[in-house]
């Protein structure tokens, strides 16, 4: 892998984090066709997805440095400085609490099943096709049953639990760490806003874990060249990372998830009918 294909694929790894889309299955897509996954060691690939997942933290802890701040502040006040019953904890304490209760699903699963997921069965592009169509097709149900009417302050222990075992459900490549948990945010009768705020600050812990982690054990098989170009990827991906919350939560504001339905609908059925006709190996 070159320099210019690690930053095409953080600019996609950018653009796609965020938005309910799978940034998984594009980087996964587009590394089949510029013939980057190596079918011996797949493994690689998935710690270089994790690596360049880093700018895209990056992004999230800057775009909400502010709440993050403040969250931590009141944790630790209401928890260690002054211990506080949890009824009687500020909402930024509170909230701290909840994307610890949104983060232990995913860990357990995670762990659980590390081998697994970087495995070849998750580069498989079938698995990629299906997950983005059935997950569209549950978003789609969720848009037409949802209440929209609850809002941050409403958030309870078992929304942030039950959010965060949707969250697991993005070890699926092609499912979308973003797409489960706004899908299920929405189903809890979340506004759209609200579910992808959540979305974003939870998905922190996790990114954190699994891309220091992989980029730990990458060291071992990454050259200063490697390293200068992940480097690179890891930048593209934190710029444009930036740009997505920014634009996501904009949209949302005004608008329903329908066209990124549309568009998981779309390329789930481009990849298989590129799979097909043997222009793609899945």
């Amino acid at each position: 892998m070159n320099i210019l294909e690690s930053i095409i694929l953080g600019i996609i790894q950018g653009l796609t984090e965020f938005l309910p889309v799978s940034s998984t299955g594009h980087l996964t897509l587009s590394g089949r066709l510029m013939n980057l996954i190596s079918t011996e060691n797949p493994e690689h690939w998935t710690a270089y997805i994790a690596v360049i997942q880093l700018g895209t933290l990056l992004a999230v802890l800057f775009y909400f440095r502010k709440d993050l701040i403040l969250i931590a502040k009141d944790f630790i006040g209401d928890n260690l400085v002054h211990r506080k019953k949890f009824k009687e904890q500020s909402g930024n304490s509170k909230m701290g609490w909840y994307l610890v209760f949104a983060t232990v699903p995913v860990a357990v699963i995670g762990l659980s099943f590390k081998q697994v997921i970087e495995g070849a069965f998750t580069k498989n592009l079938y698995v990629i096709a299906l997950s983005l169509i059935i997950l569209a097709v549950i978003l789609a149900i969720a848009e037409k049953t949802g209440k929209f009417s609850r809002k941050t302050a409403d958030i309870k222990w078992y929304d942030a639990l039950i959010i965060g075992f949707a969250q697991s459900l993005a070890l699926i490549p092609g499912s979308s760490r973003s797409g489960t948990t706004i899908t299920a945010g929405l189903f809890l009768g979340f506004n759209r806003e609200t579910a992808a705020r959540f979305s974003f600050l939870m998905s922190i812990p996790a990114v954190a874990a699994s891309g220091l982690l992989e980029f730990y054990q990458s060291l071992k098989y990454i050259d200063q060249s490697g390293l200068i170009n992940m480097l690179a990827g890891t930048i593209a991906s934190a710029l444009l990372g930036y740009i997505s919350i920014e634009f996501l939560l904009r949209y949302l504001k005004k608008n329903t998830t329908f066209v990124f339905i549309v568009y998981r609908i779309m390329v789930g059925a481009v990849i298989l009918i590129l799979i097909g006709r043997g222009l793609i190996l899945p």
